[in-house]
């Protein structure tokens, strides 16, 4: 089962980072200025997680792909790893997919 891992910078900045059932990061965050903030980043990926429409598969100048996943809003919410393939990617979505919805959220504050 996957899990979300909440930590905070020394200036009380947050963040989340989504692991599969392996340990392995398969989402991380922007920085929020609140834990109420990054609880609901939380949650608007659990939902948003389950439309494919909501990830945006995307190359890094490098020509490694990778994606973002966005909110109704438009906003991105969370971003993977690079990737070696665009086969390895998709097993990257494919993770989010899966983890996301039932992922318990833990504290590292």
């Amino acid at each position: 089962m996957g899990s979300f891992l909440i930590t905070k910078r020394a200036n009380g900045e947050f963040l989340f980072v989504l692991k599969a059932g392996n340990g392995q990061v398969i989402l991380t965050s922007e920085w929020y200025t609140t834990k109420a903030a990054c609880d609901n980043g939380i949650e608007s990926v659990r939902k948003n997680s389950q439309d494919d429409a909501r990830f945006d598969r995307l190359e890094s100048k490098n020509g490694k792909p990778y994606f973002n996943l966005k909110a109704t809003n438009g906003q991105t919410i969370g971003t993977s790893e690079m990737y070696e393939s665009v086969a390895a990617r998709e097993n990257g979505i494919e993770s989010v997919k899966k983890n996301a919805p039932d992922a318990e959220v833990k504290e590292d504050l």
